[in-house]
């Protein structure tokens, strides 16, 4: 009697499918950090000088939003046992929904466990099948899986072409429309034209949301973000936004919070999934949140700080790469973006870097388009201008002999 022939499974498929990935120089390693202080990491035991942290105002490390999440620990304990529909709505985040909702001038505020899980429900509770939605072409991937979570028609635009929008918008004529878009993006470090995105909701019935992740605790008067870098808070704040930030990046710690109208975010209380079935976040995190919403408040000199050495690394490596075809993108804020275009490219200046002990990781397609591969050069408060001269004086001795390799 023959024996059977084994079944192909699609399992069977997964080593060649990273094979190729590998190939096309796509696949992501891990590595093992732990943070040394002042802007240093030490990246698989080797100590290196970190440009690669959302940790934009250096609060992470704090000592003191340190013992605040200590303090919190033993008043509270180190989790919070259940959703916040249940028991796991502690004094402390009730305290820190009001705080986050005066700080940015808006009614009311609620706080999530993060950001990724806030856009990816928030999306779904309020479009669904029927109705519309409009989301820029460069969203951060929690927008765009939001979208599709909700099952609502999804009209995409080209990046910050609000004319596009425009027309989009007017074609429409579904009951429910909602405009997607970051505040600040990601990968290219631009400000959204947020008055006009308004605008364009006013006239056509429409909602924005705006995910500010990238501008809270940065921009604005005392860092309160880019609706109020625009003057558009508390008495000209619009009925029309929904304000989304994160608190793992200038706030150093972790999660998240949306805020508008009370009945908006009533709204969102009763209907986001993530919200309603998943564990609260800790006492001890909101506790160090509390300190970091003061710490941004009144340490104007770390924003001070920053826009210094935005201007350092501009002014350097604006003159140094003329000629090489590498191209910083423009952008005011934190987030500087070095385009060099193939995959390949960035991994060998990312590899050329590291050996001279700067630790700036490539960034390359799906994150970010084909053909724009890119190191994503964050800058934080923690850095000093010799360090950001010290990087791009690394980059600029690198492009020669970076740009003329093979990249097969």
């Amino acid at each position: 009697m023959t024996e059977p022939e084994p079944v192909s499974s699609w399992l069977d498929e997964l080593p060649a499918r990273l094979q190729a990935l590998d190939d096309a120089h796509l696949l992501r390693r891990r590595r093992v950090v732990r943070p040394l202080g002042d802007g240093y990491l030490s990246v698989d035991g080797e100590r290196l000088l970190a440009f690669c942290s959302n940790d934009y105002l250096g609060l992470a490390g704090d000592p003191a939003l340190v013992e605040a999440a200590c303090a919190g620990a033993r008043a509270y304990g180190v989790g919070s046992g259940a959703s916040p529909m249940v028991s796991g709505h502690s004094a402390a985040n009730a305290a820190l929904e009001d705080e986050l909702a005066r700080f940015v001038g808006l009614p009311r505020a609620l706080y999530f466990y993060a950001g990724f899980a806030t856009n990816a429900s928030v999306i779904p509770a309020l479009v669904g099948e029927g109705d519309a939605l409009f989301s820029d072409a460069l969203n951060h991937a929690c927008l765009i899986d939001g979208a599709r979570l909700s099952k609502a028609t999804i009209h995409r635009f080209p990046h910050a072409d609000l004319d596009h929008l425009a027309a989009q918008l007017a074609a429409c004529t579904a009951r429910r429309k909602l405009v997607l878009s970051d505040a600040v993006f990601s990968m290219d470090g631009d400000i959204a034209d947020v008055p006009r995105l308004l605008a364009l909701c006013e006239r056509h019935d429409a909602l924005l949301l705006l995910d500010d992740a990238h501008g809270f605790g940065v921009l604005g008067p005392q860092g309160r973000g880019t609706l109020a870098r625009f003057g558009l808070v508390g008495p000209t704040a619009s009925r029309r936004v929904l304000y989304m930030a994160t608190l793992g990046k200038a706030l150093g710690v972790a999660g998240a919070f949306v805020a508008g109208e009370p009945t908006l975010i009533e709204w969102l209380l009763q209907k986001t999934r993530s919200y309603t079935f998943a564990t609260a976040a800790p006492a001890m995190l909101a506790e160090a949140l509390r300190v970091s919403l003061r710490r941004v408040q009144h340490d104007e000199w770390r924003r001070v700080r920053l826009a210094d050495l935005v201007a350092a690394l501009r002014g350097r490596l604006h003159t140094g790469l003329a000629g090489t075809g590498w191209r910083l993108l423009d952008s005011p804020t934190p987030i500087q973006p070095l385009i060099v275009g193939d995959n390949a490219t960035a991994l060998a200046l990312m590899d050329g870097l590291r050996q001279r002990g700067l630790w700036v990781p490539a960034i390359r397609p799906p994150t970010v388009p084909a053909g724009t591969a890119r190191l994503r050069i964050a800058l934080s408060a923690a850095h000093t201008v010799a360090e950001v001269e010290r990087l791009a004086d690394a980059i600029i001795e690198l492009s020669p002999r970076i740009s003329q390799e093979p990249t097969a």
